[in-house]
């Protein structure tokens, strides 16, 4: 049996049980994932959040989203999207103009800049291993697999 998780967060004795060491397995791959897309959109000067956004963004293309349809849809929950929308708009990335039906809400359209943005940032992501380009295909189904499995009883 492999031992990378003990290995790699240093740690001398066994998990007390299965279900902690995949807890703490998927924490410590989460952290590896975020750590190296943060540094790689450190280069088009957006945060992983940002990102996050804008892909949203670009799947309601051309119907605006508002700030309660990106925070629902956001992978991370405890992000300030408004805060996020505000930094994208100085930045030129989204457009921003009143709801007609709620004055106090805004609608939200990603723009063309972005939308480059995101196509640069795709085709030069294309041809790079990342964590996963060890598996095989089969491999990465059964991931897949497994993780529908996990999710389904959020």
């Amino acid at each position: 049996m492999n031992n990378n998780l003990e290995r790699l967060i240093k740690q001398n004795v066994p998990f007390t049980s299965p279900q902690l060491k995949a807890t703490i397995g998927v924490l410590y791959l989460s952290y590896c994932l975020n750590n190296a897309k943060q540094a790689e959109f450190k280069k088009y000067e957006i945060t992983l959040q940002q990102y996050n956004i804008l892909r949203i963004l670009r799947g309601q293309n051309p119907r605006p989203a508002n700030i309660s349809l990106l925070r629902d849809r956001m992978l991370d929950k405890m992000s300030d999207a408004s805060r996020l929308v505000n930094r994208l708009y100085k930045m030129g990335l989204v457009s921003k103009q009143p709801n007609e039906m709620d004055k106090r809400n805004a609608d939200v359209v990603i723009t063309e800049k972005a939308l480059l943005l995101l196509e640069e940032i795709e085709k030069n992501d294309a041809g790079k291993p990342t964590l996963f380009h060890h598996l095989s295909e089969n491999d990465l189904n059964d991931l897949n697999e497994l993780l529908d499995k996990l999710l389904e009883h959020l």
